[in-house]
């Protein structure tokens, strides 16, 4: 019987003990600080500082480079190329010889002339000595008045034979020269189009090489047909800076414009435009494709953001500004002059403003935010 008791009792004891645990546990849990699990968390964002800065305003095309000239090089006279002087795609200068054709047919040419001047000039000198003896005789009465012209048609018939003569010599000259292919401009000469030893011809299409003036050089491109009134205003005010890019958006060079086309292209609804580059590094290359930034205009110190921080929703544009408490206001703004990187903004923001420039979509006004870095766009 004791033993049943003493059973009963530690069972009794084991449930009081079990029950005061957890009774227990349930006060410190009810005293102890709630964890502040219902707090919102920080929404990541990127930001940036609202600048005062300059603002280039500026049209943006693709174009090609264009040599400033370009010669192809021709022969002017048949014959067989003796002599290639030049070195492909080294400079020439104006007046260099290019090559040499066998000159032997035109000196022959030249000395034949030369000796059928020879030739009627002593014919001349005779025909001048008679007609001095006609005119003798005539005042003597011992010549007929037939003989006397007879002599002086016979001295201009020579005379007109020398002034031809004269002629054939000059011709047969200018042929020779010709046997020189010279450089008729300063540049840059191609690869060869044709080797020594082969004969080449007047009416040959393919030439003898190109040579292209690079220094300076040209960039062709075309913009729309609206953006003619605005670089016209700005070649009023002075020279319209150019500048070209490569395609992955690396600065190249910087010139100006030079050229506007006389008409608009109906077809494309397109202009023309030409600037002029001195290229003295040689940066660009007849037949590049580049891409051309017309700048037409400066805006100084105007509130400067990167695009991205301007949206737009039912009641207009609105950017995000984070507050010293990093809480983020929705703020209506009035956003000017936008470029593909940057926007001017004429009212809503200040300078030093930190707006945020991606992330937009999480949050809300009023929303508590960490800023996670600047934006990777710049204002400027």
């Amino acid at each position: 019987m004791r033993g049943k008791r003493l059973i009963w009792l530690l069972v009794v004891a084991g449930f009081g003990v079990a029950a005061y645990l957890t009774f227990a546990r349930a006060l410190i849990s009810a005293n102890a600080p709630s964890p502040a699990r219902n707090a919102a968390p920080a929404i990541p964002v990127m930001a940036v500082k609202a600048e005062r800065s300059d603002f280039s305003i500026e049209l943006a095309g693709i174009g090609t480079v264009q040599a400033l000239n370009s010669v192809l090089v021709r022969s002017r006279v048949d014959g067989q190329i003796m002599k290639i002087d030049f070195a492909e795609g080294r400079d020439v200068h104006a007046g260099d010889v290019l090559v040499e054709i066998d000159p032997a047919p035109f000196e022959a040419a030249l000395a034949q002339a030369q000796a059928n001047k020879l030739k009627d000039q002593a014919l001349l000198d005779n025909a001048r000595l008679d007609l001095d003896r006609a005119v003798k005789l005539a005042t003597r009465g011992a010549a007929t008045a037939q003989q006397l012209d007879t002599a002086k048609s016979l001295v201009a018939q020579l005379e007109a034979s020398m002034k031809a003569d004269q002629a054939a010599i000059d011709l047969a000259q200018v042929q020779l020269n010709y046997s020189q292919i010279r450089a008729p401009i300063d540049g840059r000469a191609g690869t060869r189009l044709v080797d020594a030893g082969n004969i080449v011809r007047t009416t040959d299409a393919t030439g003898v090489v190109t040579i292209n003036q690079v220094h300076p050089i040209f960039v062709d491109f075309a913009l729309p047909a609206d953006s003619l009134p605005r670089v016209r205003a700005g070649l009023k005010k002075g020279d319209v800076e150019v500048t070209v890019q490569d395609p992955a958006g690396a600065g190249l060079a910087t010139g100006k414009l030079s050229v506007i086309d006389n008409q608009i292209n109906s077809t494309t609804g397109t202009i023309n435009y030409k600037a002029i580059f001195d290229n003295a590094e040689e940066v660009l290359w007849p037949g590049q494709f580049v891409n051309v930034r017309v700048q037409i205009e400066i805006l100084h110190d105007v509130i400067v953001v990167p695009t991205t921080a301007v949206q737009y929703g039912p009641d207009g544009p609105y950017a995000f500004v984070v507050g010293p408490d990093r809480k983020v206001q929705k703020r209506a703004i009035k956003p000017g002059v936008t470029s593909k990187v940057a926007a001017v903004i004429d009212g809503g923001l200040q300078a030093g403003d930190l707006v945020v420039t991606d992330g937009q979509y999480r949050i809300e006004s009023g929303s508590f935010v960490e800023v996670l870095g600047k934006s990777s766009e710049s204002p400027g």
